[in-house]
């Protein structure tokens, strides 16, 4: 799974100036994925969890100065391309954990709670995700501007995944599809 990691967000460009680098990019991407699935929240989450981790991390990452500070990590990913670290992730969860054959994918619209801000006019963020039960991974999301575009969002949302012969749920999203052949012009065929 590691090796699969790597090697999906190698092809990621590194935006900082070459030459004035610390850290490597690869080595502060593959930090910051394994302390947020160890529950890392914030960047000092994610500095504290290289430091603690850093003898294990040695041993498949490189890390000629060490780990990287918070600041860092902060500084660094706010000048990623987020289209570009998202489609390096999906590459890296469609390689290391596809659907299992049979499996169902539930597709289901949510809004974030307390993602509102009321002084700046900001309405609630909408995602619409798509989850591998049997797993319990969400295989992906995307931002929805506004609760009714969920289902415009769904067919961006399931174009990077590997779909084919597992069952899709719609839960309510489904409601509005009025016969099997337009769900299949919004989802596609996911038969061989």
């Amino acid at each position: 799974m590691l090796s699969q990691l790597l090697a999906s967000f190698a092809t990621l460009p590194d935006p900082r100036c070459a030459g004035r680098t610390r850290h490597r990019l690869l080595d502060m991407l593959v930090i910051a994925v394994c302390a947020v699935v160890a529950g890392a929240e914030t960047w000092v989450d994610t500095a504290h969890y290289g430091q603690l981790k850093q003898g294990w991390l040695a041993t498949f990452l490189d890390l000629p100065r060490g780990i990287p500070s918070h600041d860092t990590f902060r500084r660094v990913f706010s000048l990623l391309n987020p289209q570009v670290l998202k489609q390096c992730f999906r590459q890296w969860m469609a390689t290391s954990s596809p659907p299992l054959p049979r499996e169902v994918v539930a597709i289901d619209g949510k809004t974030v709670r307390c993602s509102f801000d009321r002084s700046r006019a900001q309405g609630p963020l909408h995602v619409v995700s798509a989850f591998a039960t049997a797993q319990g991974l969400s295989l992906g999301q995307v931002a929805v501007i506004g609760k009714g575009q969920e289902l415009a969002t769904i067919p961006i949302l399931i174009s990077g995944l590997q779909l084919a012969d597992t069952i899709v749920t719609l839960d309510a999203l489904g409601r509005v599809l009025k016969n099997v052949g337009e769900a299949k012009s919004v989802l596609g065929l996911f038969s061989r």
